[in-house]
């Protein structure tokens, strides 16, 4: 082994790294939950921090990746993923983060680093270094052998992809949907950036408009055509139109898309909502903390 260890360059190493994610996807611990759709989304996310990513920490074995640590958003938290045949890294990699990826609160130092409940090497490692559990949420997948819930469109309401969508009216759908107020600003940049991720396929958007035409409920959809999964992120139903089975109708639209295109399951979001449509529970992702 020549193992060499640096800090993360987004301009070069983004997609290097989406490709590590991707190639070294594990069914069982899901890389800590680091999915490679998910590194994108976030990069390509408003509240991304870009100028902090160079704290993000990379190993290479003669120059390939064979290990990383990154934040999801902003320093604070942190995903621990190393390529099979390295796992001795993990304690450098957990060395490197709490010196780089840790905030300072009140003179105190502080990280979370998230893990799947079934990855025990991480666990005990944690552990022995203080860590704590503080945080479990469910991990879940529609499986696309189950039946898939089949529900009517309200009488006036059509569904659409996002081939040619309307930037003004998916913000404002995002922005009421996300619960940020009535009065949306008018600054559709953010979603215009989002949609333009290298692998955002524009085909796979499903929307839901309102008989007036304002988009009531809006999803993205992302499919791995390595590993045959389909992932959500994000969905948002405006208060107004919820309880009328439209995220149901967005996101079964959704899935079937990827299913012709070979996905086999998908992942969704934990609440309830999920599980009431077919979702099932796979494991469970966990937030250790650790303060010093």
């Amino acid at each position: 082994m020549n193992i060499v260890q640096r800090r993360y360059k987004i301009l070069t190493d983004f997609e290097r790294v989406y490709r590590f994610l991707q190639e070294t996807y594990d069914p069982i611990t899901l890389n800590s939950f680091l999915l490679p759709q998910y590194f994108e989304y976030a990069h390509m996310h408003g509240y991304f921090n870009y100028f902090k990513s160079h704290h993000i920490g990379i190993w290479e074995d003669d120059g390939v990746i064979v290990g990383i640590t990154s934040y999801e958003m902003n320093i604070g938290d942190c995903h621990m993923h190393v390529r099979k045949g390295y796992e001795t890294l993990l304690p450098e990699l957990l060395k490197w983060s709490e010196q780089e990826l840790s905030t300072i609160n009140d003179g105190q130092y502080c990280l979370e680093v998230c893990i799947i409940d079934n990855e025990l090497n991480k666990r005990e490692l944690l552990q022995a270094n203080g860590y704590t559990l503080s945080y479990t949420e469910p991990i879940k997948i529609f499986d696309y052998s189950n039946l898939f819930s089949e529900r009517k469109l309200p009488d006036g309401f059509t569904l659409i992809d996002g081939t040619n969508v309307d930037y003004l009216k998916l913000h404002n759908c995002f922005w009421k949907g996300f619960d940020h107020g009535d009065n949306p600003d008018d600054d559709s940049d953010g979603n215009i950036f989002a949609c333009n991720a290298p692998r955002a396929d524009m085909s796979l958007m499903t929307i839901v408009a309102a008989p007036d035409g304002e988009y009531a409920c809006a999803l993205g959809m992302w499919f791995d055509e390595r590993n045959k999964y389909a992932y959500l992120e994000p969905l948002a139903t405006i208060p107004k139109y919820r309880r009328m089975g439209l995220a149901t109708i967005a996101l079964t639209e959704a899935m079937k898309k990827t299913k012709v295109l070979g996905a086999e399951y998908c992942f969704g979001g934990s609440r309830e909502f999920y599980t009431a449509i077919g979702f099932e529970t796979i494991c469970n992702s966990e937030l250790w903390k650790k303060e010093w």
